[in-house]
């Protein structure tokens, strides 16, 4: 298996820019096949060919039921039959997982599972319903390999049933170049505004600070079903000449944005290790973090950032003892980036130890 070139299948949603860094991390090195549950973002036509490439057109719905995306099952078993793949990837267990388990077990596929948690699909979603949890420890137990982005998710994983758990982060392709110049008072924030990310606290968060500093601004980028309510809130704190909406961003926007921002807000209510942390990290920004275990493998509260507790905000003087050591938390943090959040030396290890493992069976 060693001297051949692995047929691998991921399965996931080609939507999604996360799944895209997967297949352009692995195109080189592998014959890849993508299925998706949606559609695919147009970056996939440059990466493989269409008789490669099936898209399900369904929505699946990461924290509940999945009945629409499971319609779907046998349109993925004639396609994974035709891929006939050494390993099948899904990414995202609750949705995704479970089809490739149902097409694995339907079609008698050859190929080994590698399952891929996302963070709700193991730290939320197995403790919503009983029926859940048992769907994810069913997909656990199947797949020979699998990956998570924390030490905290994969012992979660490892307590589900999981064998064998990599663990590395969906890290950076490259690393970013340091900042030309930060902006000391300026705050950056862009995960989902939806409630699971919490927004409403990253506001409370700045508007504590802005309070006491004037020089405080804030962006918000991203969008969400919160949007208007928070826009409103701002407008009611008298806020709406510091804090600025800007929505969804291309990547490079998002960079632009990293660069000049001192500090990075993202108090989410769960996560496992976030992108958007990292790269936040990268590009040298000082993070302001949830209390969550995963980002507690990222910071050390006052020498490289700071978590806060739920009732807890960024009291000043902590935030300016910080900022008079932010070039050493930049180069700090940077080179932690580089030595574990890159993207590329991840992928290499565990197609290499993919290729360590003899050819399997159907279960």
């Amino acid at each position: 298996m060693a001297s051949t070139r692995l047929r691998y299948a991921l399965v996931g949603d080609g939507e999604s820019p996360h799944l895209l860094k997967w297949a352009r991390a692995l195109q080189p090195h592998v014959e890849l096949w993508v299925a998706s549950s949606r559609n695919f973002l147009p970056e996939f036509a440059t990466l493989l060919p269409l008789h490669r490439q099936l898209a399900l057109g369904a929505e699946p719905a990461h924290a509940g039921d999945n009945f629409g995306l499971m319609l779907k099952l046998p349109a993925l078993g004639r396609f994974l039959q035709r891929a006939d793949a050494d390993w099948i990837n899904p990414h995202y267990l609750t949705s995704h997982g479970t089809l490739a388990w149902a097409a694995r077990r339907g079609w008698r596929l050859r190929g080994r599972l590698v399952g891929s948690a996302w963070g709700s699909d193991i730290l939320l979603t197995p403790q919503r319903h009983g029926v859940y949890r048992w769907l994810t420890r069913q997909v656990l137990q199947a797949c020979d390999l699998s990956t998570s982005d924390s030490q905290h998710m994969a012992q979660c994983m490892r307590e589900l049933g999981a064998k064998e758990v990599m663990v590395f982060p969906f890290g950076l392709e490259r690393l970013p170049p340091p900042s030309p110049g930060k902006q000391p008072w300026l705050f950056y924030a862009n995960r989902g505004l939806e409630p699971l990310y919490r927004p409403q606290r990253v506001l409370e968060a700045f508007a504590a600070v802005a309070a006491v500093q004037p020089a405080a601004k804030l962006v918000v980028a991203n969008d969400g079903s919160l949007r208007a309510a928070l826009e409103a809130w701002v407008q009611a704190q008298g806020l709406a000449g510091r804090v600025q909406f800007v929505g969804r961003l291309a990547a490079a926007e998002q960079e632009r944005h990293y660069a000049r921002a001192q500090w990075y807000l993202s108090l989410p209510e769960s996560d496992s290790v976030a992108v958007s942390v990292l790269e936040a990290m990268g590009h040298g920004c000082i993070p302001l973090l949830s209390d969550l275990p995963a980002n507690r493998e990222l910071v050390e509260p006052g020498r490289n950032g700071l978590i806060l507790r739920d009732a807890e905000l960024a009291a000043l003087p902590d935030l300016e003892v910080l900022l008079g050591r932010a070039q050493t938390i930049a180069r700090d943090n940077r080179a932690w980036v580089q030595q574990h959040g890159l993207f590329a030396p991840a992928i290499a290890r565990l197609l290499a130890r993919l290729r360590e493992a003899a050819p399997g069976g159907p279960a």
